[in-house]
């Protein structure tokens, strides 16, 4: 059975999770493609899957008939479904909800979109995300809703030792815009180096190709202002493959993850810290409720509030048995909650509820 997976860029948590699914449903006789509009980047990471970078309808429609494909999974691209109803697919489509972004921006594309999805779409699937599940309910009523965490892979993408150099690491991964909220990282982590150890470097893990340019002139100016420039190391696009290495040596420094959007969907960088035993300090940004449990498998302070943000970081960083039991559970919590199998159970259940013989 081929299934086809569709997202604007092979880029962020969407393109970690296809690589993640792909893999996992192989090991079910599901074979999953990848239908990317544009790439930005030089460097894309294997999917070990057919991976397609067009937005040529002509290209498509034939990708879409040499597939033969059973579903489509759409990821956020509400007009690909008359597109491609257009083209003549007639197998089920499904739209996948990650993310938004804002709440109102998430309310704002759903209510846009009911025209569409009540005339050429099967079903909704997303991450088990609070918000967009109370979204779908309220507009969407008689579109059948499919519900369940995302797949994690701990034995491919997990911990390993490596000799350290320097001071606490404290990592932040997103794009230079404003819901990721670098400013707030920026001010938590000047609080912590002026107040708890001055020996901390900030990482910050970043693709400046799906960025805001404005938000990044704001960025370097923050960084001058806040003289954070000689603890401070940006990475732009490391490939997944070594990501495994940095969050080990973070957690192994006595750092950890920050994570301070404020809204976000199912963010897998939480998830690739946890299995590299990496503590997590997160705000409550929604979709992080499935994996980070407060003082059991990270830590949550309040949105806006650095103050606190650095007490619990500290907290983090020098209770070192709470910390030891944070970076355990975490590991277990990945483990048990976002099996591969356990997901594939899952979208086999949703392809069988949508009428398709597997």
């Amino acid at each position: 059975m081929n299934i086809l997976f569709v997202f604007y860029v092979p880029s962020g948590g969407v393109e970690t999770l296809n690589r993640q699914r792909s893999a996992a449903l192989k090991k079910f006789n599901i074979n999953a493609h990848f239908l990317y509009y544009t790439n930005k980047r030089k460097h894309i990471n294997d999917h070990n899957a057919p991976t397609f970078i067009s937005n040529d309808d002509i290209e498509i429609k034939k990708i879409l008939e040499d597939g033969k494909y059973s579903a489509i999974v759409v990821v956020s691209d509400f007009l690909a479904l008359p597109r491609f109803r257009g083209m003549g697919f007639k197998g089920k489509i499904i739209i996948e909800i990650q993310g938004y972004g804002p709440k109102s921006a998430a309310r704002a594309a759903l209510t846009n979109a009911i025209p569409h999805v009540t005339a050429y779409a099967d079903g909704f699937l997303n991450p088990k995300t609070p918000h967009i599940m109370q979204l779908l309910a309220e507009l969407y009523p008689s579109i059948p809703k499919f519900s369940f965490n995302n797949c994690f892979d701990t034995n491919q993408f997990s911990y390993r030792s490596f000799p350290l150099v320097g001071g606490p690491k404290i990592a932040w991964i997103g794009r230079i815009e404003d819901n990721k909220n670098w400013r707030e990282f920026l001010q938590i982590g000047y609080q912590l180096i002026h107040q708890i150890n001055s020996n901390i470097q900030l990482y910050m893990f970043e693709d400046p190709t799906i960025g805001d340019p404005k938000e990044r002139i704001q960025f370097k100016n923050l960084i001058t202002q806040l003289n954070l420039n000689k603890y401070l190391t940006l990475h732009s696009n490391v490939p997944n493959s070594e990501m495994a290495k940095y969050f080990s040596l973070v957690g192994d420094s006595g750092g950890f993850l920050c994570s301070t959007s404020k809204v976000e969907g199912a963010p897998y960088s939480l998830l690739e810290a946890m299995s590299c035993k990496c503590p997590v300090l997160t705000t409550d940004s929604d979709g992080v409720r499935s994996s980070i449990i407060h003082n059991q498998t990270g830590k949550y302070y309040a949105l806006g509030n650095v103050s606190e943000a650095v007490k619990e970081a500290n907290e983090l960083m020098n209770n070192h048995k709470l910390r030891e039991e944070i970076r355990l559970n975490a590991l277990r919590h990945v483990k048990t909650h976002f099996n591969p199998d356990l997901y594939c159970q899952n979208f086999i259940n949703m392809l069988r509820s949508l009428g398709i013989n597997f």
